[in-house]
């Protein structure tokens, strides 16, 4: 029984070689991948030159359905590989096991479209034990991986085509939308347009702790002088205080000693500060170092605390005590 095994580069198929008995094993290279979508206009077949996503390669408003081709640089590793699975019995696709793998066998299988039993086998590391185990431990395409390349690969192509251009005309020529950074920069760009926006305001909670017939509860204030004080509920996303709906009290920046039926409030200190945004990594470093930096925020001015429940864009370093 002639058994065919296609791994990745021609080195590792020299390298197999000397495992495997030629008698039994035709060992060849794939070169990478034998498709792809097209790279340009040229490769795009006739039958769908004149549809309107054959430049970008993929259909979008068809469940993003990928145009595949086989670039001419590969068409004579196809027809090798074709020629020698005609006399194999069994077909081993023996390439990586990481996504790029996994899709490098699945498109061998849609281009040899072959008629004897397909084993796709593994190994770690080639040396003649994991051969021979992977060998005897076979397993099929792992068609998870196959659409996370092709996820990949169908959003490089969406991104790279269509924001690329702009990089062109703005920036510099030659440029590279990627699939990663461009999101990054629309997603600091929309932070960059709540911070511009950002206006304080602060809002304190109080809680005492009372004791009615030696039962101890926890109190909430929240009117005072019949107007109701304002929570975190009446800011907004961009932490805009909202209209003063039932009398709220909002903006206070510091609470100050009152009186009311016998009770006092004080300057409080500030409160908790709620989780970290987004900071950049000096700001990690000077913060793990315990030293301070300064950062002004909307006008305020630094070092300020921010009142407990404050809205605001960023936090700021922690001063050393």
């Amino acid at each position: 029984m002639k058994r065919l095994v296609v791994v990745e580069s021609p080195t590792k198929a020299r390298t197999l070689r000397r495992f495997l008995p030629k008698e039994k094993y035709r060992i060849e290279a794939s070169m990478g991948h034998v498709r792809d979508l097209p790279a340009s206009a040229a490769e795009i077949p006739a039958e769908d030159k004149d549809q309107p996503w054959a430049r970008l390669g993929v259909q979008a408003d068809n469940g993003f359905e990928p145009l595949y081709i086989i670039p001419a640089d590969k068409k004579k590793v196809v027809r090798e590989l074709k020629d020698a699975l005609k006399d194999a019995d069994e077909l081993y696709i023996a390439t990586d096991e990481d996504r790029e793998g996994e899709s490098i066998g699945w498109h061998l299988l849609q281009v040899l479209n072959p008629k004897v039993p397909v084993r796709r086998m593994v190994f770690h590391e080639i040396t003649r034990e994991a051969i021979l185990e992977a060998l005897d431990h076979t397993r099929s395409i792992d068609r998870n991986l196959v659409n996370a390349q092709e996820a990949r690969r169908v959003l490089d192509r969406l991104v790279g085509y269509t924001i690329s251009p702009l990089l062109w005309k703005k920036i510099a020529p030659k440029l590279s939308a990627g699939r990663v950074q461009s999101v990054a920069v629309r997603l600091m760009v929309l932070r960059e347009k709540e911070r511009l926006v950002f206006v304080p305001a602060s809002f304190w909670n109080l809680k005492a702790h009372l004791e009615e017939k030696k039962k101890g509860f926890e109190a909430t204030m929240t009117h005072y002088q019949g107007l109701r004080l304002a929570t975190g509920r009446d800011f907004d996303d961009p932490h805009r205080p909202r209209s003063s709906s039932g009398g709220s009290i909002a903006g206070e920046s510091r609470a100050s000693t009152r009186s009311a039926d016998g009770w006092a409030l004080h300057g409080l200190p500030s409160g908790r500060l709620g989780a970290i945004p987004e900071c950049c990594s000096a700001a990690r470093r000077e913060r793990s170092r315990g030293t301070s930096a300064t950062y002004p925020l909307q006008g305020r001015s630094p070092g300020v605390p921010h009142a407990q429940g404050e809205g605001r864009p960023r936090r700021p370093p922690r001063q050393p005590r």
